[in-house]
């Protein structure tokens, strides 16, 4: 009766010698049902020829041996990590490089665009001197004052409101008062609304982004010299601009305390 089809698996081949049975060797099979391999040589019948015994452990074996392909991966992984962590590196040195360096930066091209409603800055006296005023084209200037909350002054504008014409010089009064009972030091920023008109506005003498030092109970009166300048009459843009506002906040200088940037606090 046959069993390799059934299920079962020769485990291998034994000699006897002679006994009860009379001289000679005879040959016995051993039978085992199941998953199993022949330990020893020869063909078991309709299986075939015999597998190699204990191929896990092959397979374990195999396993100890280092793969190359492997480490060359683990290689060039360890190799793009680090050049990753470079740049990250380079990159937030930078950041933190530009983040001193803004503010300063657009403070100066906004002076000099008008960009976000910052008055502009740097006219000399000649332009002054020389520049036509428009008689026909009255503007209304009207002045705000803040207080940042950390800063316990009382900042006011002296006057709501005063009229000017574009080519004419014109000058205002804010008022600050220390009411705490220690030195204080104020610093402050500016805009103009509407926006487009911040290229027209030019401060000759101001007290923005200057630090400021009260004594305790200390009241100064801080001047804004400025005009409007005349080709604000020859924008097509400021055809129906009739009303300026000039906006400033005080904060306290503190050490790493930075202010907002001119036109978006």
């Amino acid at each position: 009766m046959g069993l390799c089809g059934r299920g079962w698996r020769c485990l291998g081949v034994l000699r006897l010698l002679g006994g009860a049975a009379g001289p000679g060797r005879r040959l016995l099979r051993v039978w085992a049902r199941g998953a199993g391999e022949p330990l020893a040589g020869g063909r078991c019948p309709r299986t075939g020829p015999r597998r190699q015994a204990w191929p896990g452990l092959q397979q374990a074996r195999g396993a100890a041996r280092p793969n190359p392909f492997t480490r060359g991966q683990e290689q060039e992984w360890r190799r793009r990590n680090r050049t990753v962590l470079t740049y990250v590196a380079a990159a937030a040195v930078g950041m933190v490089g530009m983040s001193y360096a803004a503010v300063p930066l657009y403070r100066l091209y906004c002076q000099a665009t008008g960009l976000g409603g910052s008055a502009v800055a740097g006219h000399d006296s000649d332009q002054i001197e020389t520049m036509e005023p428009v008689k026909d084209r009255i503007i209304k200037i009207t002045f705000n004052a803040d207080v940042h909350a950390s800063l316990h002054w009382n900042f006011r504008p002296q006057q709501t409101e005063i009229y000017v014409v574009p080519g004419e010089t014109a000058l205002a009064f804010y008022k600050a008062k220390n009411s705490t009972d220690k030195p204080v030091i104020g610093i402050s920023t500016y805009n103009v609304v509407p926006f487009e008109a911040g290229q027209y506005f030019n401060k000759i003498q101001c007290f923005c982004f200057e630090e400021q030092r009260l004594n305790p109970q200390e009241e100064v009166d801080m001047p804004v010299f400025f005009f409007i300048d005349p080709e604000f009459a020859e924008d097509p843009r400021m055809a129906n601009v009739d009303l300026i506002t000039l906006s400033y906040t005080f904060f306290e200088a503190k050490g790493g305390h930075k202010l907002p940037l001119p036109g978006y606090q």
